[in-house]
């Protein structure tokens, strides 16, 4: 076949049968010839010795044919022995790889030399391999967000939190949060933002408000009193607030400065008073345990999920750059942090040597199986081109050896039968 793999095998092989063949012809030849030549000693020497490395050469024609089919197609018992015992021989080669290549010692001695580390951190750091990974990573989000029972979730949440919030670490980690915001000065346009809600609330509410006070004077003055000035208090008490709030401007106040004092002053007792930590997380804990804010904070993760999901499908959505930017992150650590690459190998080799047996169970039926399964014919054509031509040189040893044997026999004879033994 022009492009049978197996074709420089098939001549070897070929080559090598045709001398073990030749040689057995010859010894034929010199067996006649023996047989024909006057009698003699060299006749007598030559047809013994021929005769005996060509009774040698086709008993092991013989023993080598059996192995791979019935010798002159005849169906001797006990020839043709590798595809009739295929299925054994395919478990009893599983076995032997499963259990004396793949051993735990030579797995453990190659894991050893094997750079697993390095292995796994030039996939990540290689963004043509790690995009798809995170692309794939991402697309399991939707299942994965599935997956979560919203009832068992929301018990196992009820059960957390508090015991997460309610104590000294609460105030520590709100400590951690207000001292960043005020060291990016973003409490101020917190502060800016409540200003703002309040003017907008007392405009909106200035009616209102304005009749309020009225009644207010009216109670503690009389009718009289409240008729007289009513209006006119509570117009100076708005217009003074509104003044007051307009004076309190983005870049310097006395307001401004308190509630700083009192944000900075308030950080400190969280981070050195464990009891006023206590009472934030004690604080905290009631308001978490508020019906209305735990249906709010399970809108907020319905919206989250809600956009988790949008976003994942999306081949350039946000999660997918997160994944894929954590993932390069994870490979520069590998590279870098020696720590982390010992970790890794200790947990490639445990968790691999831990899985061993069963893998070295599946490893040996596997091979049974796919040898048991191949075709007679394939299984002894395979066989025979990748071991036939050793097989040949059994052929022509033991016609030689047959040849010299059966010449020392006669020679022996010869001497004991003229007394020179």
């Amino acid at each position: 076949m022009a492009n049978d793999p197996d074709a420089g095998l098939r001549a070897s092989l070929a080559r090598h049968k045709l001398f073990a063949s030749a040689l057995l012809v010859l010894m034929a030849l010199l067996t006649v010839a023996g047989y024909l030549m006057p009698p003699g000693l060299w006749a007598g020497l030559i047809r013994d010795a021929a005769r005996a490395g060509f009774i040698g050469g086709v008993a092991d024609w013989f023993a080598v044919t059996a192995l791979f089919r019935h010798p002159l197609g005849l169906p001797i018992p006990h020839t043709a022995i590798l595809p009739a015992q295929k299925e054994r021989l395919g478990q009893a080669l599983g076995r032997f790889v499963a259990s004396h290549v793949f051993t735990p010692a030579d797995v453990s001695r190659f894991l050893g030399t094997l750079d697993s580390p390095g292995i796994l951190a030039r996939f990540l750091n290689d963004q043509t391999a790690t995009r798809p990974a995170a692309e794939a990573l991402a697309g399991m989000l939707p299942k994965l967000l599935a997956s979560l029972e919203d009832g068992r979730a929301r018990k196992l949440m009820a059960r957390l939190l508090p015991r997460v919030i309610g104590g000294q670490a609460a105030g520590v980690i709100v400590a951690r949060a207000l001292g960043g915001l005020v060291e990016g000065g973003r409490h101020q346009e917190v502060f800016s933002f409540i200003l703002n809600q309040l003017k907008e609330s007392l405009q909106a509410r200035e009616e209102v408000l304005r009749d309020a006070i009225r009644e207010r004077v009216r109670e503690q003055g009389g009718r009289l009193v409240g008729w007289a000035i009513g209006a006119s208090v509570a117009k100076r008490v708005l217009t003074a607030v509104n003044a007051e709030l307009e004076r309190v401007s983005p870049d310097s106040s006395e307001m401004r400065d308190a509630f700083d004092e009192w944000v900075r002053r308030e950080i400190n007792r969280l981070e050195s008073d464990p009891a006023r930590a206590a009472e934030l997380g004690r604080a905290m804990q009631g308001v978490l345990a508020h019906d209305t804010v735990k249906a709010w904070a399970w809108d907020v993760w319905a919206r989250l999920r809600r956009a988790l999901e949008a976003d994942a499908v999306r081949p350039h959505g946000r999660s997918v750059a997160v994944i894929e930017g954590a993932l390069a992150t994870l490979g520069q650590s590998l590279t870098q942090d020696k720590a982390a690459q010992d970790r890794v190998n200790a947990a490639v080799q445990t968790m691999v040597l831990k899985l061993l047996p069963t893998a070295q169970a599946e490893m040996a039926g596997f091979i049974g199986r796919v040898v048991g399964a191949w075709d007679a014919g394939m299984i002894t054509d395979k066989l025979e081109l990748r071991v036939g031509r050793d097989l040949q040189y059994i052929r022509v040893n033991g016609t030689l050896v047959g040849f010299l044997l059966g010449g020392a026999i006669n020679l022996l004879a010869l001497a004991a039968a003229h007394g020179k033994w």
